[in-house]
């Protein structure tokens, strides 16, 4: 099984149970032991992942690190661990500060089993920086994220490697949250620089601002719905024409017409949780979508009486997901959040099932 596939079984299987997790020692069981086997590494040999490693530190005495990983007898990687969803502040990085600098590692990992932040010494050799290089959260990540975490992998890991890329990803780390707190909130000095020509020699005035300001936005929002279509009707397109696969619906192009159907960003986002969530039971493949005005309809093979579920995302302030029981009446569900999806894993997949044929199940 690939790295991203186990990722995302790792993935499915805390999002259930994450709120059972309240203790470092269960974070550590249940989060980040499966996260570093993913890794390809043998968290029950000693000789490769050594839990508690002791790393004296001058007069401190017994210093112990949560993880190590070994190669040919000497730390490669650090963790340490907090409990799960805790605070992983640069005030919680204390001991890592303190083993990174005795030992030979060049890389030093904080997590609480759900965001992982990997750091080196960019800044002052044999001393780790302040700022993560890369971040991984288990649940919410893109298959970008998986290639920079192969690179960690026992298979794959080469430090030099890592290193030519480790300062590149922390200053587009740096760039792309610029860049989205931009998309939600456009500073004066930007709004002002792209509308510097369209004002045709005219003065910035507070007028000005708040009307440029607002275009801004639009423009920000038209501009990652055109890239987001664009991707996914690449991504749905048949990969090849003597294959018979099921056919998959065209999404409608995002519109601000009322009249028109309109995908939003969340849906193509739950769709996407949806097919990962049941890789394991079907062919991604055979998972489609179907957008509708009053709601975005997930189906099996395309056929509308293989309904896997209903996304009911048109109101952003009220999402909501209708299941299907055992008579094939909708039940809707309250969503705070799409990722809450995953906790309806085991409904969505008893759906499924029941439109499988005994043989396929």
């Amino acid at each position: 099984m690939d790295l991203i596939d186990q990722l995302r079984t790792l993935a499915s299987r805390i999002a259930l149970t994450k709120n059972m997790v309240s203790t470092e020692e269960a974070t550590k069981n249940a989060m980040v032991m499966p996260f570093i086997q993913a890794l390809g590494y043998n968290v029950f040999d000693p000789t490769e992942v050594t839990p508690e490693l002791v790393a004296d530190i001058g007069t401190k005495k017994g210093e112990k690190v949560d993880y190590a990983i070994l190669k040919d007898g000497k730390p490669i990687i650090l963790f340490e661990c907090k409990k799960s969803g805790g605070d992983l502040s640069i005030n919680h990085a204390g001991q890592l500060f303190r083993y990174f600098h005795v030992t030979e590692a060049r890389f030093g990992v904080l997590t609480n089993g759900l965001v992982y932040r990997f750091f080196t010494d960019l800044e002052q050799p044999n001393k780790m920086d302040e700022k993560p290089f890369f971040e991984f959260n288990i649940l919410e990540f893109k298959e970008r994220d998986i290639d920079e975490l192969k690179k960690f992998a026992k298979s794959l890991f080469d430090v030099d490697t890592i290193l030519t890329t480790a300062s590149d990803l922390k200053f587009t780390r740096i760039i792309q949250s610029r860049l989205a707190e931009w998309m939600s909130n456009p500073s004066e000095d930007l709004v002002r620089l792209l509308s510097i020509d369209l004002l045709a020699g005219k003065r910035f005035t507070p007028a000005s601002k708040d009307q440029f300001t607002a275009i801004t936005k639009r423009a920000f929002d038209s501009l990652v719905n055109e890239r987001i279509n664009e991707r996914l009707k690449g991504a749905m397109a048949p990969e090849s024409p003597l294959v018979q696969e099921p056919v998959v619906a065209q999404v409608p192009s995002i519109s601000k017409d009322t009249d028109q159907i309109v995908t939003t960003s969340e849906e193509i986002e739950g769709f996407h949780i949806i097919r990962a969530m049941l890789r394991e039971t079907v062919n991604p493949k055979r998972i489609v979508m179907r957008d509708a005005q009053s709601y975005c309809a997930i189906l099996l093979d395309d056929n509308n009486r293989k309904p896997v579920c209903r996304l009911r995302f048109n109101n952003p302030d009220k999402l909501a997901v209708g299941l299907f029981n055992q008579n094939k009446e909708e039940e809707r569900f309250a969503l705070s959040d799409v990722d809450e999806l995953y906790n309806h894993l085991d409904a969505i997949r008893a759906t499924v099932l029941a439109h499988l044929p005994k043989s396929e199940e």
